[in-house]
């Protein structure tokens, strides 16, 4: 159904859903951390705040993102989302004319 459904559903409508049904269950174990959805939720509602008050984002602007794996992406990833900005990967291990490129090719802020 999900699949099927006009306009779909998004991976950020997913998340929301389970904020509201099961907001203290754990969603991320990053070392000896865990992050519940709540925890990512405020977490990526700050990050929003910050990026529409700091950097004057609007939507559809898409967001060049140098980052490494930690919870910081997710929620900077659903903070864009929130946003409704794209948002464009760069690897963080990229260096010179490879992250030239990748940035030149994302297009993005």
């Amino acid at each position: 159904r999900r699949f099927t459904r006009r306009p779909p559903v998004t991976l950020l409508e997913v998340f929301q859903g389970h904020v509201r049904r099961r907001p203290r269950w754990p969603l991320l174990l990053f070392r000896e951390d865990v992050y519940t959805y709540e925890d990512v939720d405020r977490w990526s509602n700050r990050a929003a705040r910050c990026f529409s008050r700091l950097l004057e984002l609007q939507p559809g602007r898409a967001v060049a993102v140098f980052l490494p794996n930690d919870p910081t992406y997710v929620w900077t990833w659903l903070a864009l989302a929130k946003l409704a900005c794209p948002m464009a990967c760069l690897n963080c291990n990229a260096r010179g004319r490879a992250l030239r490129h990748a940035v030149a090719t994302a297009g993005a802020t």
